[in-house]
């Protein structure tokens, strides 16, 4: 299966394709990263100069949880609780 096929579902295609480039070099640059490295990686990311509003982010987040395990979503909800926590204390 392509790594980035996520990136094909419809859902998407109201997403400004650099946003969408964006999110696929950074998805590549923390393939291989520990839960302890991915957060920082994260929080870095984020402070970047392209941002996304909460309808993209939502939309982004649901087609990345199509077809993943029940223990992958919970890892992607525990990080997405973790930025937002992080985001109120900026």
């Amino acid at each position: 299966m392509n790594p980035n096929s996520w990136m094909d579902n419809p859902a998407l295609s109201g997403i400004d394709p650099a946003k969408l480039q964006l999110l696929t070099s950074l998805a590549g640059q923390a393939q291989g990263k520990s839960q302890n490295e991915l957060l920082p990686f994260l929080m870095s990311a984020a402070s970047g100069q392209l941002s996304f509003d909460p309808s993209e982010i939502d939309t982004i987040i649901h087609v990345l949880k199509i077809g993943k395990s029940p223990q992958e979503i919970q890892r992607i909800d525990r990080m997405c609780a973790l930025m937002k926590q992080f985001n109120r204390h900026k």
